[in-house]
């Protein structure tokens, strides 16, 4: 697999991946990324020239993927519409994007004989109350709350029919939240974060009860990087990192690690639909591959993350203001 697609690779966790492939292997990476707001090619700053190459075009577009296939050992596909608010607002792109996208993708791999590795989220199994003990695996059903997850419930459904129907290479994997350099603002850990840096108060859905399970981006692109190499094709795998936190939790630890009292934030409307508690069990991704997570601690995880914020304010502080006059126009 020298030669890899990353659909996606200028956005959060895909531009995650090409600095993980960069560093560990010897692999050249082609980056096809639309560059929607949520993509920027300063996210690959610095890779070197002569293993990067970046194409900007619409992972719907058969001929354009057709040729990068044509060229490509191994995909994997990261681009997707990933913005759960952005989704109840207008779900086209998500359609458009998470199951014709996908779809597009899927006939080129079954064309060319492609290795394809499709990346989900937990979303898909929809939520767990929060006094639940269990935690969602492999075989937990699909219950999709949100155009969002049910567009990328589609698009796994779509990888395992293409792998049962007509032979194509392929794996799933499903992972939790992600957090860590090179994520948009918008999102739950980088808006409270740049808000203490501007000195604004963070911003609290709800009374904040909601738990999610929070894996650091460089752990979810070693773990995708593993089952690419030794994965089980027409496998799924989970893939956390035992990171469960409350979001009231995750602002008060921000507001702390960065020298602010811990209750200087604010209660803003909650999302419709918010999902009560997602958690992963990756049990089958550890036993059967041998992974293992780098940040077995949050709060080590969360402190880079902090600093890296810290350091790079170039790179977000275009999109910030425009995504808080958004939120202010919704009451959060």
């Amino acid at each position: 697999m020298s030669r890899l697609l990353v659909t996606g690779g200028a956005g959060f966790i895909g531009s995650n991946f090409v600095h993980h492939v960069v560093r560990s292997t010897e692999h050249h990476v082609t980056v096809l990324d639309k560059l929607t707001y949520a993509g920027n090619r300063a996210s690959l700053a610095g890779l070197p020239a002569d293993r990067v190459e970046f194409v900007q075009g619409d992972i719907a577009d058969a001929g354009l993927v057709n040729g990068l296939f044509a060229e490509a050992d191994a995909v994997v596909h990261y681009a997707a519409e990933s913005h759960n608010d952005n989704s109840l607002n207008d779900p086209r792109p998500f359609l458009d994007t998470n199951i014709v996208g996908t779809y597009t993708l899927l006939e080129a791999a079954r064309r060319h004989g492609t290795r394809f590795h499709h990346i989900s989220t937990d979303e898909v199994y929809g939520d767990l109350e929060l006094d639940d003990t269990e935690r969602f695996t492999e075989s937990t059903p699909y219950n999709p709350s949100s155009p969002y997850s049910s567009t990328k419930a589609g698009s796994d459904l779509l990888v395992r029919a293409w792998v049962r129907s007509f032979g194509v290479q392929a794996t799933i994997s499903n992972c939790s939240n992600n957090y860590g350099p090179y994520q948009h603002v918008e999102k739950f850990i980088p808006r409270q974060i740049t808000n203490v840096i501007r000195g604004i108060r963070p911003k609290l859905y709800g009374a904040g009860q909601n738990v999610r399970d929070w894996i650091h981006a460089d752990d979810h692109s070693s773990a995708v990087l593993t089952i690419l190499e030794k994965g089980r094709i027409g496998e799924t795998y989970l893939i956390g990192a035992d990171g469960e936190r409350d979001n009231r939790s995750v602002v008060e630890l921000i507001l702390t690690t960065m020298g602010q009292p811990a209750d200087a934030y604010d209660h803003v409307t909650d999302r419709a639909g918010h999902d009560l508690r997602y958690a992963i069990d990756s049990t089958k991704l550890r036993t059967e591959l041998g992974w293992m997570p780098r940040y077995g601690d949050f709060e080590a995880g969360l402190a880079a993350t902090i600093d890296w914020y810290r350091a790079n304010e170039d790179w977000w502080a275009a999109s910030k203001d425009g995504t808080e006059a958004f939120y202010a126009g919704k009451g959060q």
